[in-house]
């Protein structure tokens, strides 16, 4: 069934009782696998996840508490925790910013929550994206992390896009114990990662 036709309640309850679906996929079927894979007599050597941050600008809502609060709220529902306001490290006074000013929110998921919100991310969110052909395999940095943006928010099932406000993007990376770009990409893979297809 697509995604499009479920309501945000249906999906929110979906994810509720399926949440910890991906947890146990990965402890009894991808950590053998990949360990068999990559010749890993322990299985304690196999990747892992660690977190998953998932960060939204908040841009021209820096001076209205009001508007960071609405934001704050739409972060929660999507990721089901609490977000924390991040704030500016230096000034930057060709953009307006002084040191110490909320410039962002950001959450950061660990365990079953991390589990399920990748889960809802591969196979709800991410095929809801207007032409959506699959993410690149270039997003994974020399730590063996996996950086994502998605450019609208509202395509996450928990936004009601008639009472949203301005299009926001949010950047969301994800973080694993191995520096190595191809035990990353392959654990991800498993996962359920929707890739971009490879034609040549």
């Amino acid at each position: 069934m697509q995604a499009d036709y479920w309501s945000r309640e249906k999906i929110n309850m979906l994810f509720r009782k399926k949440q910890t679906r991906l947890f146990e996929d990965y402890h009894k079927q991808i950590v053998p696998k990949l360990a068999s894979e990559f010749n890993l007599n322990n299985k304690m050597a196999v990747i892992k996840l660690v977190k998953v941050v998932v960060n939204l600008g908040i841009g021209d809502a820096k001076e209205s508490k009001e508007e960071q609060e609405k934001i704050s709220s739409e972060l929660a529902r999507i990721t089901g925790q609490k977000p924390s306001v991040r704030p500016a490290r230096i000034a930057v006074a060709g953009f307006g910013v002084r040191k110490g000013q909320p410039v962002g929110i950001a959450v950061t998921l660990r365990g079953r929550r991390m589990y399920g919100f990748l889960q809802k991310l591969f196979c709800v969110v991410l095929p809801r994206i207007r032409d959506f052909r699959g993410v690149s395999r270039n997003a994974v940095d020399a730590l063996g992390n996996y950086t994502l943006g998605i450019g609208d928010s509202s395509v996450f099932p928990e936004i009601d896009i008639t009472r949203a406000g301005k299009v926001r993007g949010m950047g969301i990376t994800i973080v694993t114990t191995n520096h190595d770009k191809t035990q990353s990409l392959r654990l991800l893979e498993e996962l359920g990662m929707p890739f971009e297809k490879n034609l040549s």
